[in-house]
């Protein structure tokens, strides 16, 4: 039985945050949250001396981490060494991204992850291949296609349990065909897409509940035409990621989105890894990766230094820039059970200092070596 009260710290859970006050932790569950002189006799105390302790991170993309690609390196091993290397940065859920490839990769992809299994894997987020080619960013333009039902039954197969989450370019899909990809109940994210404001909006409405990376790769804001972006912004229910790394971004563009979206804005580390070989060679460059060609291909940061810029660059409460990266993830998953430390919850969690210092990660109520 691993019964722990974390003594001293701030605790930050969705919309508390509650001081003073003990965590405690049974059988990898939160049990309650009580005065420090209530902390039952049988619990290990852990005194965190006044840091804050919240959920852990969410991350709905990234591709692999150190020298791991996932989509170069498609083994168990690989997926076992990027999903330990995470949670010990505080990422404690997270999507195995795989941008646009071949349906022979893909499938691989599948397998592999659907033999494998970690706390922290929530699923495959496919980011392709159904995109639009003059918003392909890294991605390969002849690996590109058009939607059709036999293509996704093609990838998906007819019981899909692994990928839970995909990339799309809205304007790009016939309505007939985004009403079958939705039968599969993915989380679908308009992204990579040269939308007009028409056609963004008219892709939320008919369902698709977020987009990927805001601003990148996708048509911009225009006084005439306000594009993706203006879909994006003006929509009352779209959600969007956003890339927090200063290279992606400019940290005034993130101020402006966050202005514009609230609660509809949530945090990801597009997080790639150096690789030299295969279709995405990622060279790492100061503080981002691109291709060899230079087209920025993804992040070099993790959540948790995500987090971190969003509060000293952007000037975000550290409460909401908690939940950007926790319970705004967990909402769109449809997820109660993480992102969050109410009673119930499972027991992923971080403790880190004001300065953004990581002591201590826990998963399902067990202490994590770092």
């Amino acid at each position: 039985m691993n019964k722990l009260a974390l003594v001293g710290g701030r605790i930050f859970s969705d919309y508390n945050l509650i001081e003073d006050k003990t965590l405690l932790i049974e059988n990898g569950e939160i049990t309650g949250i009580v005065e420090p002189n209530q902390v039952p006799a049988d619990f290990e105390q852990i005194v965190v001396n006044g840091a804050n302790i919240c959920a852990g991170l969410i991350d709905l993309q990234l591709y692999g981490d150190g020298d791991d690609l996932f989509s170069a390196h498609l083994t168990s091993a690989s997926l076992q060494r990027i999903s330990d290397r995470l949670v010990r940065k505080g990422t404690t859920s997270y999507m195995m991204t795989l941008a646009t490839n071949t349906f022979e990769v893909f499938q691989e992809a599948i397998q592999v992850a659907d033999n494998f299994k970690h706390d922290a894997l929530l699923g495959l987020h496919l980011e392709g291949p159904f995109l639009n080619a003059k918003k392909r960013g890294a991605h390969p333009a002849d690996l590109i296609v058009k939607a059709t039902k036999e293509n996704i039954k093609e990838l998906l197969g007819e019981h899909n349990t692994v990928v839970k989450m995909m990339t799309i370019a809205p304007e790009c899909m016939d309505d007939n065909v985004l009403e079958y990809l939705k039968s599969y109940e993915l989380l679908l994210s308009a992204g990579h897409s040269d939308a007009t404001f028409k056609e963004g909006t008219k892709g939320f409405d008919l369902g698709i509940p977020t987009s990927t990376h805001l601003f990148n790769a996708m048509s911009s804001l225009h006084h005439r035409e306000v594009g993706m972006v203006g879909a994006i912004f003006n929509h009352p229910t779209a959600c969007s990621s956003i890339i927090t790394d200063g290279h992606h971004v400019s940290f005034e563009a993130v101020k402006v989105a966050k202005k514009q979206m609230g609660e509809r804005l949530f945090l990801i580390s597009d997080a790639v890894a150096a690789c030299a070989q295969g279709i995405y060679q990622h060279v790492l460059n100061d503080g981002y990766y691109s291709l060899p060609d230079g087209t920025i291909s993804g992040g070099a940061i993790s959540l948790f230094e995500s987090v971190r810029n969003i509060v000293q660059q952007v000037g975000v409460p550290l409460d909401e820039a908690i939940r950007m990266g926790t319970t705004y993830p967990a909402r769109l998953l449809k997820r109660t059970d993480i992102g969050n430390l109410n009673i119930g919850s499972i027991a992923n969690v971080i403790i880190f200092t004001s300065n953004f210092e990581l002591q201590d990660v826990l998963v399902k109520g067990k202490l994590i070596s770092r």
